[in-house]
């Protein structure tokens, strides 16, 4: 299935596809992003993570030219990108938290739409419009109307219509914001098959399960500086793989460590009512958000 939309994606490995160099953004007094240097390798599934405000809407901005630098670069595949790149920006395609799609239209009209906007023949459209839909599982509701789809479907719907341009890469904001708990995991396992044909994905969440599940790196960012870059495993694992949480009238503390018999150990003779798991990465969120990014 898609093979034929995604034949060219396999064959872009072993790059660098996004890199930022120095990039800055300033708003009047106000450094919204501060000299930042990232690279984003090709079919890389890449995750943005911080606190609200830390600047990440603000980057996926610059990438995708809606906000221009105040100072540094974005290169898109080792070009530079700016509003004049036209080949550059046609390899991205970017979804925003905000459903842009007419209410009044079905979702064969939102994907003709894309399509004649991008100057696709009609047949071109009618044939990866029904590979698309059948590939998010939404074919049997493309005479829906938008304002009758489910968020989650409305969701896929924006996906789809991003695929069928053929991008090489995904700009997502908070992609599962607002979403239940199915229609999460369904969007999850959407984008998994989509990055498994070597296509590139920047990610936005405050959902840290997602980035771990996800991202073959993260990025933790505040007030626009990265502070913590690595992948997810590493960073647990950094922070120790085995937690200890206890209870007080205080709250919550939790206990890390990198050996599990020490973790017992201390679960042992602990006072208090605790409880022995696995430590993930919203514990790393939260101990750097604590420490480093407050």
């Amino acid at each position: 299935m898609m093979q034929g939309i995604f034949h060219l994606l396999l064959l872009r490995k072993g790059r660098i596809m996004i890199e930022l160099k120095n990039l800055t953004k300033q708003f009047g007094d106000f450094k919204a992003v501060d000299c930042l240097n990232l690279t984003v390798e090709t079919g890389e599934f890449f995750g943005l993570l911080g606190p609200n405000g830390a600047g990440k809407t603000t980057i996926i901005s610059m990438i995708s030219t809606v906000l221009l630098p105040s100072s540094g670069e974005v290169y898109i595949d080792g070009h530079k990108l700016d509003r004049k790149a036209s080949e550059q920006k046609r390899k991205l395609c970017v979804i925003t938290q905000e459903y842009s799609m007419r209410q009044d239209m079905t979702m064969d009209e939102v994907m003709q739409y894309q399509g004649k906007l991008y100057f696709l023949p009609r047949k071109v459209i009618r044939e990866k419009s029904d590979e698309l839909l059948e590939f998010a599982g939404l074919k049997e509701y493309r005479k829906r109307t938008v304002r009758h789809l489910s968020g989650g479907m409305k969701r896929k719907l924006m996906i789809c219509r991003a695929l069928l341009v053929e991008p090489e890469i995904l700009l997502l904001d908070e992609p599962t914001a607002g979403m239940d708990a199915l229609s999460r995991r369904q969007m999850w396992n959407l984008l998994r098959q989509v990055n498994n044909r070597n296509m590139t994905i920047v990610l936005t969440t405050h959902y840290m399960e997602e980035a771990q599940v996800l991202c073959d790196r993260v990025a933790l960012i505040n007030r626009g500086r990265l502070q913590k870059l690595n992948s997810p495993s590493e960073l647990i694992n950094e922070q120790g793989p085995f937690a200890v949480d206890e209870s007080s009238e205080d709250g919550i503390s939790t206990h890390y460590f990198h050996n599990k018999e020490e973790a017992i150990r201390y679960l042992e003779y602990s006072d208090k009512q605790a409880s022995f798991r696995a430590t993930n990465l919203e514990d790393v969120f939260v101990e750097c958000a604590g420490r480093e990014l407050g």
